[in-house]
């Protein structure tokens, strides 16, 4: 294992972790911990994003990526395909009588990210 690989399982470990139990601590109300889990929440997140930026300087990549359209076009795919997919997610789990409907709307969100493979590793023959 290359030491840029154990640094970024480290700092995703540490950050994924820490964002997900500030989440938790934000949604389930048996917690009462609200204000604590956004603190948590955005401590993981500011890991994550440090992650990032540690893993680009060691690969000898600019700090910060470079905004393009592609780049732009493939950040607006991904969110609406988390979204669909969250929504989806929400019709079969949460909301009353919409589990097929739901099950549809996931399918589309996974396709979504899906699509997200070609655009950003390209296709070869």
């Amino acid at each position: 294992m290359t030491k840029k690989n154990f640094i970024t399982l480290i700092l995703s470990t540490i950050g994924g972790i820490l964002f997900a139990v500030g989440m938790c601590m934000c949604l389930l109300p048996e917690w009462n911990a609200f204000n604590q889990g956004v603190v948590v929440a955005v401590i993981g997140a500011l890991i994550l994003l440090i992650m990032v930026m540690v893993r680009r300087k060691m690969s000898g990549k600019h700090i910060f990526v470079k905004l393009s359209g592609k780049t732009i076009g493939i950040i607006l795919l991904s969110i609406a395909g988390a979204l669909v997919l969250g929504a989806g997610m929400c019709m079969t789990m949460v909301w009353e009588g919409l589990m097929l409907p739901g099950i549809i709307v996931g399918i589309v969100g996974i396709v979504l990210l899906i699509c997200l493979i070609p655009l950003c590793k390209g296709i070869k023959d």
